[in-house]
């Protein structure tokens, strides 16, 4: 193993140099024992038309596989290409053997070509073959012991990318094709999955990395569930996409996503629907710079608008998305022009000039605060943005001869308990009242749940803590939330707008419920941790349960009622709820709009109490300007001095 490590270390024209010589060595060898073999006497080396056969051949041989490109594969990672390079090398030569024994008029046996093929593929091939099978056994076995849960293709790659760090080495492959077992692939013996746990014991691995990118999320989910109980820490390689198209390596293995755990497979997109309101159009994305708006963004750059305004208050964010969408158009080759915008949705009049201006066709209408207990804590600020920044937004589009105007909207606006989810309720029911007006624009709402990554997604603050050594908080050990990947919120959004036809309030399918402490669980145990509580008190993250936030539910809705349709999209589903005329809606937004004006919240609590968005509140009012007033008014009352009376 010093002699290949030395060999290794060698300047690459050195170390062909060496191949080169020990080639020689070898073809020198496989002629002279193919004679041997045929001819059984030692008189053969006396001969000199052999001596200047072999002489001829091997110089001929050399330059062929040099040709092929031997001398230029790597014979650590020495695969397919060199293999073909060496039995078409070695043909070559047996052949050049033939025929310069015929014309130098040798006296050569026939059956001595065919036998010196064969001993040169042995040395030639072989020795390469064996030297790299000791490479992969024997100069590997430094770093951290893991699996490869998966012995195909990616398995393979991934080996192959190992073998290059010092950081792991692969001690095993476990698959769940039978006919693998048993058998051994580039130096690693591949197991059955249900021996896993007596591999993790013996060797004691502590990371499973996961080499099934192409793999269903509903299978992946499968095999996270058998791992979970380990407590071994699962890694898996990026998505196949990203591996194809060079964006990642087989090197990169990552944190198991959590959309791996839901087992929630995507359906593909309806690409009508996608390009129905983007294609060749102007598009705007208010909140372009948000976790859905910058989604968005993306997809409907894919779609090849006209052009993609992009309108955001916050510099960062819009600086961030424009360079990142520009970049994409030129790779892509996108003939789009991106325009990005500064400008809030309560300037209606800033607004109204964008749209007219560039003549925006299609509005997806994303900008909104959506963080519970910053809405509950800034009451005022969430009524204006969520619900008259819509309402600006829309009567903006109505001028401007807008054709499509879509509201993201939350499973929050359902039986809201708080103010952002009252707020957007009253943002659908603007629209809601606002389509039966006489006028070019068709709204429509997209209501679903929480979305995997987004600011304000558990799973990052949960990565966080369980690297901080946790504990892991939870607001409580009963509540619920659906999820959803962005991107497929993102499409799902698009697609809905394509169907609408006026005052639509479109329900996303968002599968089962997840239960979060369960879900801290498994990120726990899926980062090689046990769950640390009264059964295990011996565990090493502990998970807990922080209280209810101002304003937050156990559970979420989707509907406000069971009077809901399907449409032609199997994830998408319409509701059909109560809604108010114009008349009736613009005497509350009024009254809403002068409380807000003079900071009345008590008013304004009266209020949304009053409209029908079924608000029922779980606390006070947590506005903290609010209570700070209360506060000082309180204490300038206990200190102001009372005049006696004469």
């Amino acid at each position: 193993m010093e002699f290949l490590q030395c060999l290794f270390s060698l300047k690459r024209a050195q170390k062909r140099l060496v191949s080169v010589a020990i080639d020689s060595v070898f073809l020198l060898v496989a002629f002279w024992a193919a004679l041997l073999v045929r001819l059984d006497a030692v008189s053969v080396f006396t001969n000199s038309v052999y001596w200047l056969l072999i002489v001829l051949v091997v110089p001929v041989s050399i330059m062929v596989f040099a040709k092929l490109g031997l001398y230029r594969a790597v014979l650590r990672y020495m695969g397919l290409q060199a293999l073909t390079a060496i039995i078409v090398g070695v043909l070559a030569s047996t052949v050049s053997l033939v025929l310069i024994a015929y014309y130098s008029e040798a006296n050569l046996p026939r059956t001595v070509p065919i036998i010196y093929a064969a001993f040169a593929l042995v040395f030639v091939g072989g020795t390469r073959a064996m030297v790299r099978s000791l490479v992969g056994s024997g100069l590997k076995r430094v770093g951290e012991p893991v699996i490869i849960y998966g012995a195909g293709v990616s398995g393979r790659q991934l080996v192959t990318s190992l073998v290059q760090s010092h950081e792991y080495y692969p001690f095993a492959f476990v698959d769940d094709d039978v006919t693998l077992h048993g058998t051994v692939i580039q130096g690693v013996h591949v197991h059955s999955p249900s021996i896993i746990k007596k591999l993790i014991t013996q060797k004691a691995a502590t990371k499973v990395l996961l080499a099934m990118p192409s793999a269903s999320r509903s299978r992946r989910q499968e095999i996270l569930v058998k791992l979970e109980p380990l407590a071994v820490q699962v890694l898996t390689l990026p998505a196949m996409a990203d591996l194809v198209s060079g964006n990642k390596l087989y090197s990169d293995i990552k944190e198991v996503e959590i959309d791996d755990l839901l087992g929630r497979d995507a359906v593909t997109p309806r690409c009508d629907l996608m390009v129905a309101n983007i294609r060749n159009k102007v598009v705007m994305v208010t909140g372009a710079g948000g976790s859905i708006g910058s989604e968005l963004c993306r997809q409907i750059l894919k779609q090849s608008p006209k052009k993609l305004v992009l309108f955001e208050l916050s510099e960062f964010a819009l600086y961030t998305i424009d360079r990142e969408l520009s970049a994409t158009a030129f790779e892509l080759g996108l003939d789009v022009k991106i325009l990005p915008i500064m400008g809030s949705v309560q300037r209606e009049n800033r607004v109204q000039a964008v749209m007219q201006s560039f003549r925006v066709q299609t509005v997806y209408h994303a900008a909104a605060y959506k963080h519970v207990p910053l809405v509950e804590h800034n009451v005022v600020e969430g009524v204006r943005n969520n619900i008259f920044g819509t309402l600006y937004t829309a009567r903006a589009a109505i001028a401007a001869k807008v054709e499509t105007f879509v509201l993201i909207s939350t499973d929050k606006a359902v039986r809201p308990t708080n103010i952002m989810g009252t707020t957007k309720r009253m943002a659908e029911l603007a629209l809601q009242a606002l389509s039966k007006e006489t006028h070019q624009t068709r709204f429509s709402m997209v209501r679903f749940g929480n979305v995997l990554g987004s600011s304000g997604s558990v799973v990052p603050l949960f990565r966080k803590q369980i690297a901080n050594g946790g504990p892991v908080t939870v607001t409580h050990r009963d509540i619920t939330r659906f999820f959803m990947t962005i991107p497929e919120a993102s499409q799902l959004v698009i697609q809905a707008g394509a169907m609408g036809k006026g005052g639509d309030v479109f329900v996303l399918d968002m599968g089962k419920a997840v239960k979060i402490v369960d879900l801290a669980a498994k990120m726990i145990r899926l980062s090689g941790f046990e769950v640390k509580d009264e059964l295990n008190p011996d565990g090493d993250i502990a998970i807990e349960f922080s209280g209810l936030r101002p304003g937050e539910k156990l559970y979420e809705e989707l509907l406000i009622g069971d009077d809901v349709t399907g449409t032609e999209h199997e994830r998408i589903m319409t509701a059909n709820e109560i809604f108010l005329s114009w008349k009736e809606l613009e005497c509350i937004l009024n009254r809403l709009d002068k409380a807000c004006h003079e900071f009345n919240h008590e008013a304004i609590r009266e209020i949304l109490l009053s409209a029908p968005t079924g608000f029922n509140p779980t606390d006070g009012i947590c506005d903290l300007v609010w209570q700070q007033k209360k506060k000082l008014s309180a204490v300038d009352g206990q200190n102001k001095v009372v005049p006696l009376v004469s």
